[in-house]
């Protein structure tokens, strides 16, 4: 047995795969690799387009599996050419989008409108119909083919089959049946009931707006996938793509390897992960923990590549390169997450695998039944065209595509954007929202919330000296100190003579700032180590400031040039809380959803916080790779899990959760991992974005049922003859009125929060 060797002698490929067009294809090229010898695991991702095969490469290897995929009917490009070939194919879907859609609708004007009939308008219909069919409906015909050879039918083999089905009858109808003598100027012309009984009528315009449809529900899955794949790509862009080594010369990253010093400037990302052998600084790490204080680094401490220094001169050594990479792992981690979902449309398709051979028997068993009663060979054939007819997949083009587009048009009015209709697939189970902190809970960024003094000085006084020198920083905490003295009196920080300015890394900043007295002091901001003496008073402060889950630094100053600094004031900032994030956790209870805070932040930050709103539970103190990991172990649980987030350390955890949500004020990964986007920021919206999303999810379902239901109830009447093909395309033409107007009902949705009891809070 293959899984009884050694784990740590298996190996990992990612297989990018073209031509996977439902949920049946990634079925059948999951169970076709599966049965090679060797391979112990498969994962086919429909939406990225490839397979990730876990096999012993003394047994198999990449050979083998391109061979398998491509003997099934696929096929396996080279990685750099993926993309290409993704963006290709959905640019030739466009085109045969527009082409379908440009000849149809005056085939379907011609065909249906009277007013707009001519003598032989068949032709023209005939004319306008096979181009539809046989250029744009291409993709499907090769697809159904394919199926076909490997005894499979899906979505793909209906469409086929009831456009050909169309095609041809109304083909021999006009060629050998007379179809083009019927009067086309009366209503009966339109309607089919020609009052002669040998005249044959054409369905071709039935033909050319199946093509159309179901084109269209394509183009929208293309779309989706193609986004699937781009916070992937914004995720790579966020590295360096040089290094800059200690005597100035500058590498390509490639070259950079575990052991080379390479150095890293102010205001630069770091190349790659590494540990600090010389400098100072404070590193924006936010990439990875999500918060917006930077981490205080000097030498021995660990960086990660992609981060910002912020401030200081840095000489690095390289301890991990290219795969091995922080930033690398989260990339991993986004596509392992992503690998697990597959649209809406697999439901359609897993009934489509029994529906369409019930139809294929019934058409079969008509022409012998008619045959077998003496029935002339056009009645016989008539019968059975209606039964295709009937069977023809237009109202299940329609259920998804339509229900999206409205969906995704009232979620706009709303400020929630939905990515597409495989978003929506586990929402309705959605028992469990977990969210983010910093960004989604709060503002995500500094501000300067409180001033505490001694007697001996005013907080004006101690804030305009402390911004002024804090003005000569880029020290975020500074850059807060700042605008929270601007606020209070604009230009005074600006305005003060300032000289001297020096960094001591690790305890603050100082320089000398002129008093309003006109005497020049020495002033310093920073930690505890840099003031002597600290009053009690102040102390205090200080504690209590931290243990609400605020930061607190120290403003004091040195009345002589060689006297010590003397604390006068503390400073405290924080990462506000949004003032709508307590009724966003009441409007997601309302919705009965568990609610879990998941932060890097540290606990009795977060526990402050999440206190606060009013989370039922608190994860803290978690990296990129343990909020995947807490997402994983609710699904693993038996929740359906709803991710809310804003940040590229969110990321993973987006496109693992069964629902991502991303804030729209956040980072661009982090929007591109997620399902759904609130545009505006407020994490209000979350909770009307899960509850459109359940509710479109419920109306293509409804359309779905519905769709089949009147296949189940309309084919046995054509079966004997009650309907014929005019009728029946008419039968066909109602319930895609009936999707519509079932879609065009989520226009009314009006959102959770505008019945939430916490509206009316104060």
């Amino acid at each position: 047995m293959v899984n009884a060797r050694n784990p740590s002698s298996l190996e990992r490929i990612d297989l990018p795969i073209e031509g996977m067009t439902c949920a049946a294809c990634a079925t059948r090229i999951g169970k076709g690799l599966g049965k090679l010898e060797g391979v112990t695991q498969v994962d086919v991702n429909l939406a990225a387009a490839r397979a990730t095969v876990h096999f012993d490469p003394s047994i198999t290897g990449r050979t083998a599996f391109t061979t398998k995929i491509e003997s099934l009917g696929y096929h396996v490009p080279a990685i750099d050419r993926h993309d290409e070939a993704e963006a290709d194919y959905s640019r030739t879907l466009g085109i045969r989008l527009i082409f379908a859609a440009v000849l149809t609708v005056p085939l379907l004007l011609i065909s249906m409108v009277p007013a707009f009939m001519f003598a032989n308008w068949q032709w023209v219909a005939f004319a306008l119909c096979t181009p539809v069919v046989f250029y744009s409906g291409w993709g499907f015909h090769c697809a159904a083919a394919i199926n076909l050879r490997h005894g499979t039918v899906t979505m793909d083999t209906l469409v086929s089959m009831g456009t050909l089905a169309a095609w041809t009858w109304s083909t021999v109808a006009l060629v050998f049946l007379h179809a083009a003598d019927a009067d086309s100027s009366s209503m009966s012309a339109m309607s089919g009931m020609s009052s002669s009984t040998d005249t044959a009528h054409v369905y071709f315009e039935t033909a050319g707006v199946i093509i159309s449809l179901i084109l269209l529900g394509k183009w929208f899955e293309a779309r989706a996938r193609r986004r699937s794949g781009d916070a992937i790509r914004k995720l790579a862009e966020l590295g360096v793509k040089t290094a800059r080594l200690e005597d100035g010369t500058e590498i390509a990253l490639e070259e950079l390897t575990v052991g080379i010093r390479f150095v890293v400037r102010p205001g630069e990302k770091i190349a790659t992960d590494g540990v600090i052998v010389d400098g100072h600084s404070a590193i924006d790490m936010s990439m990875i923990t999500g918060e917006p204080v930077p981490v205080e680094v000097g030498p021995g401490d660990d960086v990660v590549g992609a981060t910002v220094n912020a401030n200081g001169h840095l000489v690095v050594e390289a301890t991990r390169v290219g795969d091995e990479t922080a930033l690398a792992q989260i990339v991993k981690l986004v596509q392992d997450a992503q690998g697990s979902r597959a649209p809406i449309q697999r439901l359609a398709d897993r009934v489509a695998g029994v529906f369409v051979p019930i139809v294929f028997g019934i058409a079969i068993a008509t022409i012998i039944g008619w045959s077998v009663t003496g029935h002339s060979a056009q009645d016989t054939f008539s019968a059975a065209v209606a039964v295709l007819i009937i069977a023809c997949p237009c109202a299940l083009g329609l259920a998804t595509p339509t229900a999206i587009m409205v969906g995704t048009g009232r979620g706009a009015q709303l400020g929630i954007i939905i990515k597409g209709g495989e978003v929506l697939e586990q929402t309705r189970r959605v028992d469990v929202a977990v969210l983010d902190k910093t960004g989604t809970l709060t503002e995500g960024r500094m501000e300067l919330v409180d001033v505490i003094t001694m007697s001996t000085t005013t907080a004006d006084t101690a804030l305009r000296l402390a911004a002024a020198v804090e003005a000569r920083s880029e020290h975020p905490i500074a850059a807060a100190i700042v605008a929270g003295a601007d606020a209070r009196r604009p230009g005074d920080a600006s305005d003060s003579q300032v000289q001297g300015f020096e960094n001591l890394p690790g305890r603050g900043v100082t320089a000398k700032v002129m008093s309003d007295s006109g005497i020049e002091w020495t002033v310093g901001v920073g930690r505890t180590s840099l003031f002597e003496p600290i009053d009690q008073q102040l102390t205090d402060a200080q504690v209590s400031a931290e243990t609400a889950g605020r930061t607190a630094v120290l403003a004091g100053w040195a009345e002589h040039s060689d006297g010590p600094l003397v604390a006068q004031a503390v400073l405290v900032v924080a990462d506000r809380l949004k003032p709508t994030s307590a009724e966003a956790v009441a409007d997601l209870h309302a919705l009965g959803l568990e609610v879990v805070l998941l932060t890097g932040d540290n606990r009795r930050t977060a526990e402050s916080i999440g206190a606060e709103v009013g989370v039922d539970r608190v994860v803290a103190e978690v990296l990129p790779a343990d909020k995947v990991a807490e997402v994983r172990r609710l699904q693993e649980q038996g929740h359906m899990v709803a991710m809310v987030g804003d940040g590229i350390n969110d990321a993973p955890a987006l496109a693992q959760a069964d629902l991502g949500i991303a804030i729209g004020t956040g980072t661009d990964v982090a929007i591109e991992a997620s399902d759904l986007t609130i545009v505006s920021g407020d994490l209000r919206a979350a909770a009307d974005a899960i509850a459109l999303s359940r509710r479109t999810l419920a109306t293509i379902k409804g359309n779905l049922f519905w769709a089949f239901a009147y296949n189940v109830a309309a084919i046995p009447l054509a079966a004997f003859g009650v309907l014929n093909p005019m009728i029946a395309a008419g039968t066909m033409g109602f319930s895609s009125v009936f999707v519509v107007t079932n879609s065009l009902r989520l226009r009314r949705f009006k959102g959770v929060r505008r019945h939430s009891p916490a509206k009316d809070q104060p």
